[in-house]
């Protein structure tokens, strides 16, 4: 994905503009900014819940 540039970025802009149109880009947007949105917050969930897991257990064997 890094591979891709500004020239790659460009070209899949304007296929995406020609599929959907115009009308229905800001819709497609505010969707997959939506789902990104809850990905991250489900991941920052799970991963702070490890944390607190561990940190537990490392309590427990200071005790």
């Amino acid at each position: 994905m890094s591979n891709i540039g500004i020239p790659g970025l460009i070209i899949i802009l304007v296929l995406a503009l020609i599929i959907f149109g115009p009308k229905k880009l800001p819709e497609i947007g505010r969707a997959f900014g939506q789902t990104l949105r809850e990905f991250k917050k489900s991941t920052n969930e799970l991963t702070k819940g490890d944390y607190e897991d561990d940190k537990k257990i490392q309590q427990k064997n200071h005790e």
